[in-house]
């Protein structure tokens, strides 16, 4: 069966036609077909989609969903996002996981002030997206009211097909941004 794909080593060792330019013959032919370049912005960004440190701000019942997502069936692990970091300082993906009241708002706040740059956050399910069903004075109507969210996963609970999506989301948000060096 014959596919329309080039095959991965033509794209990594650059043995292919579309990485020939006019300085091509400046290269010895000793590394011909074993140098690949690239910007070192969409190098940073590879990296980084691929190795998110998560922070688990679980505070409801989504948080059975999104420990479901990390077993075997489903496999965050394969997305480079598995490994939870219980430490701010460690992490740079915020999960909101569940209901925040008013009470704890500001504990998240905290957290998400002692995470290092470049940090994401997701909101996940309704009850942190928007309130969910809790239309009351205890509960935040919606996270992005105390810290700016790159990710909404929707549901009550959010299927774990969805959260695979947002990861998939943010690593592709993660993977195109503008790096910041200071």
């Amino acid at each position: 069966m014959s596919n329309n794909y080039p095959h991965p080593s033509d794209l990594i060792t650059g043995s292919g036609k579309q990485f020939q330019n006019e300085h091509s013959a400046d290269f010895s032919p000793a590394l011909t077909g074993s140098v690949m370049t690239t910007k070192f912005d969409k190098l940073l960004g590879w990296a980084r989609k691929y190795s998110l440190f998560q922070y688990p701000f679980v505070t409801a019942c989504c948080g059975m969903e999104y420990m479901s997502v990390a077993c075997s069936h489903y496999d965050l692990d394969r997305f480079g996002a598995a490994f939870p970091r219980f430490s701010p300082r460690q992490a740079d993906v915020l999960w909101v996981v569940g209901t925040v009241s008013h009470k704890l708002a500001p504990l998240m706040k905290t957290i998400y002030d002692q995470m290092a740059d470049p940090k994401w956050v997701v909101s996940f399910g309704a009850c942190a997206s928007c309130g969910g069903p809790y239309d009351n004075y205890a509960t935040v109507q919606g996270i992005d009211t105390i810290i700016p969210v790159d990710i909404y996963i929707a549901g009550c609970p959010p299927r774990p097909e969805a959260v695979l999506d947002g990861v998939l989301k943010l690593q592709h948000m993660i993977q195109n941004s503008k790096h910041v060096w200071k």
